[in-house]
């Protein structure tokens, strides 16, 4: 039986393995059809003079291999590469952003656990919380820059704030949402063993909106970089990616490569912050009951 056991391991093994490559090679021939599209167009549209919905050339439409090679050419002469600046920049950004998710998922989290308990709460506040959602974030930023600085709070943290606003939502009509799935005849069984509203919450209304929460989370990780970066214009913070796009928007019509790949630096450091949410979902879920044999 250890050799059976052994040799299903090994090839689970060799199926995993299978799967990072089949995995990795799908996402380089993603790539290189991006690349593909872009360089595409791009001719289609100098060669045939298009103008809609934006005038193609090499201002508006860059060769990729020029946004690349942006990365490693210096700003200054003699100074150190784009990409140096650039990864400070996301540092400096992903902080204000991680700051924001934990506080706005937390924020929701706490809301949904509310509103769950109470009918008339979640008819009555449930309306202004998606209306709140309708402002537009650039009309809110500059008050809570503001707001908070009267206080002698650090301008990073008022980003952070404002990153917040962006993630709760998500995250509170998810799980609310994930609370009220448990199965009817489960609430019915807990309550005949005279459970009390907080051991049915973490016993059985929490575990049951994960898949939920998780999906909100997805959502929340990379509105909380949007939030981030919005959130540092208002603020007039010396770095940070939004700081380098509003920095290289100025000189746009002669340097357009640098601002590419900022927006490049920006796409990643969402996807980097959606991939570790993903990782830390299958490390939470692994042990659903319907991922045990």
């Amino acid at each position: 039986m250890s050799a059976i056991a052994i040799e299903r391991s090994g090839g689970a093994g060799i199926g995993t393995a299978a799967r990072a490559l089949l995995r990795v090679v799908t996402l380089c021939l993603g790539l290189l059809a991006l690349w593909g599209l872009w360089e595409g167009y791009r001719w289609l549209g100098i060669r045939n003079h298009w103008t809609w919905p934006f005038l193609v050339n090499d201002t508006n439409m860059p060769h990729v291999h020029t946004i690349l090679k942006a990365f490693g050419q210096p700003l200054q002469p003699d100074g150190p590469p784009l990409r140096h600046y650039l990864l400070d920049y996301a540092v400096f950004t992903g902080k204000e952003a991680v700051a924001g998710f934990v506080l706005g998922a937390a924020i929701g989290f706490l809301i949904a656990v509310i509103l769950a308990h109470s009918t008339v709460l979640r008819r009555g506040i449930l309306p202004f919380i998606v209306v709140s959602q309708t402002v537009p974030l650039l009309a809110i930023a500059p008050m809570v820059v503001v707001g908070l600085g009267t206080k002698g709070v650090k301008p990073w943290v008022a980003v952070a704030v404002i990153a917040s606003y962006l993630t709760f939502f998500p995250v509170a009509i998810n799980t609310l949402r994930g609370l009220h799935s448990p199965d009817p005849r489960a609430l019915e069984l807990m309550r005949s063993y005279a459970a009390g509203r907080w051991k049915v919450l973490w016993r059985l209304r929490v575990p049951a909106s994960l898949p939920f929460l998780f999906s909100a989370l997805k959502i929340a990780a990379t509105a909380s970089v949007i939030g981030a970066i919005i959130g540092e214009t208002p603020a007039s913070l010396q770095g940070g990616l939004g700081y380098a796009i509003v920095n290289f928007n100025q000189y746009y019509s002669i340097q357009p490569a640098n601002l590419w790949a900022t927006i490049i630096v920006c796409a990643l450091l969402g996807i980097f912050f959606f991939l570790a949410i993903v990782v830390i979902e299958k490390i939470v879920l692994k042990r659903a009951p319907e991922h045990v044999a």
